[in-house]
């Protein structure tokens, strides 16, 4: 049988999704502005066709909504959405720590370290893009190290709905304690406490959820 060359890059439909999903994400595609698949048809120099798959994936995950008349627009930011969303969140990521906990070993917690004290730098430098990638990286060190792939799965539907708001309110975080929090987890980490690191994972998503809402979770 003939060998087939190996894909060393995603299909181009993915890339214009993941390329306006993280646009919608960050802000950089403001709320209820109108899109217009001829225009990134255009700027990705591709067809409407992956344009359009990619206004429909996003419209699923409540990035997107069509409107009357061929409208198509970002949505409008949505504070009750995040508030349902982060205990779902919170539960995931706990749920991800509980499992990971009694696999972690010396080059996990480095890495635990390393960005929390990049998330650091960056709250004090008030760079958005890079203390949220940051976050991301921290906790993603739970997920991967859970072995559970259905976890992944679960988050990217939700997470979509918090960070819009986390940028949105970005300056509202200077009086976030989730830095403290992280070392706290991490110490927790070290001496194989699971149902304390657990909960401080649960408690730190959950805090955040109360200071960007206003209410109570």
């Amino acid at each position: 049988m003939k060998t087939i060359k190996k894909i060393t890059r995603p299909p181009l439909r993915e890339e214009i999704y993941n390329q306006l999903k993280q646009a919608i994400i960050t802000l950089q595609l403001q709320p209820g502005e109108r899109i217009k698949d001829t225009d990134f048809a255009e700027q990705f120099g591709t067809s409407r066709t992956p344009v359009r798959e990619a206004f429909k994936r996003l419209e699923t995950e409540g990035l997107v909504e069509s409107l009357p008349g061929s409208l198509t627009r970002v949505t409008l930011l949505n504070e009750k959405e995040a508030k349902h969303a982060f205990p779902v969140v919170a539960t995931l990521h706990s749920l991800a720590a509980r499992l990971a906990i009694p696999l972690l070993d010396e080059n996990h917690i480095s890495l635990l370290e390393k960005y929390n004290l990049q998330l650091k730098r960056s709250l004090d430098e008030k760079d958005s893009l890079q203390a949220v990638l940051s976050d991301d990286l921290y906790h993603d060190v739970f997920i991967h190290a859970s072995q559970n792939t259905e976890i992944p799965l679960a988050l990217e539907r939700v997470i979509p709905k918090i960070r819009r708001i986390e940028f949105a309110k970005f300056k509202t975080l200077e009086g976030h304690t989730s830095v403290q929090q992280h070392q706290d987890i991490i110490e927790a980490c070290k001496q194989k406490d699971i149902e304390r690191a657990a909960s401080l994972v649960e408690e730190n998503w959950l805090s955040l959820g109360r200071l960007l809402t206003g209410e109570s979770l």
